[in-house]
């Protein structure tokens, strides 16, 4: 008999790559339905892809597109949790230690944005500007 069974505080222990995965899955669709923030870096995302797209972008401008993207993505994911187990063990209750926690993870989230913002100036405007003289 395995031992996990027995044991209650491992009951929501991953039990293989499958459960692990359903877990991973179920956090980032959780993130886009209730994280209002994560639906506007979708359609920034969706904008940014497109603008590749229209631009013909090169493979390393795919790449450091995909990477501001995704680093965005991730961060917003972590701030969420980081809110919600901030909001879980101060039981809703004011503190600052609470509130320093939830800035400084928001914080993250701005400077991975900016990052984000200065990848796709330097990716797009030499081409915006390209075709705005038609050089």
């Amino acid at each position: 008999m395995d031992l996990r069974d027995n044991n209650p505080q491992k009951k929501w222990k991953n039990m293989d790559l499958v459960a692990s995965m359903e877990f991973a899955i179920t956090g980032v669709i959780t993130a886009f339905k209730e994280e209002r923030n994560m639906r506007k870096h979708l359609v920034s995302a969706i904008l940014a892809t497109l603008a590749g797209l229209v631009f013909q972008i090169s493979a390393m401008e795919w790449l450091f597109l995909m990477l501001a993207i995704f680093l965005v993505i991730s961060f917003e994911i972590i701030n969420s949790a980081i809110e919600n187990v901030v909001d879980l063990a101060s039981n809703y209750h004011f503190s600052m230690l609470a509130k320093n926690a939830k800035d400084m993870a928001a914080g993250a989230v701005l400077v991975i944005s900016g990052y984000a913002v200065v990848t796709g100036l330097i990716i797009f405007v030499p081409k915006i500007w390209h075709l705005i003289l038609g050089k």
